[in-house]
């Protein structure tokens, strides 16, 4: 459990994983860090973090998986290895949301979420005037704001 804060190996989950990834690279030097930042997370990509893990490091080597989405055959390939790490090997996955993971990877790591906090906006929408006239008004002249 060597880490820059202790954790060991851990999930986060944050807003932006190409962004924590590269932090996490310059939190964790001069340790040796291996990423795997991907869109989606593939069983070949999994494979490539298992041999990755099963080359012998004197020293700690970090290796980071950041994905949107994980599929279900990359994680359970995983799975022995979340659970038994080889000597000096520390995991960190990186997603955006938990339920990205399957509930036996979530089990076998912590996780530290990292969300930023909601910010609310007010819109000019009055609720006692909505006809379908105004709210179509309404919602082309927002149609570019997110959720």
């Amino acid at each position: 459990m060597s880490t820059s804060n202790g954790l060991g190996s851990h999930i986060i989950i944050c807003d932006n994983i190409e962004e924590r990834s590269a932090l996490l690279q310059q939190e964790l030097a001069p340790h040796r860090v291996v990423s795997f930042v991907r869109d989606d997370f593939k069983i070949d990509d999994s494979k490539a973090v298992v041999a990755e893990a099963y080359i012998a490091e004197e020293h700690v080597k970090y290796l980071v998986l950041a994905a949107k989405t994980f599929n279900v055959i990359s994680q359970n390939a995983l799975l022995k290895l979340l659970e038994e790490p080889p000597r000096n090997i520390e995991l960190i996955v990186i997603t955006e949301s938990k339920s990205t993971l399957l509930p036996t990877v979530r089990s076998r790591l912590k996780i530290i979420k990292e969300k930023s906090p909601t910010v609310h906006k007010e819109l000019d929408i009055k609720l006692s005037n909505l006809n379908l006239s105004t709210l179509f008004d309404f919602v082309k002249a927002h149609d570019r704001l997110s959720k």
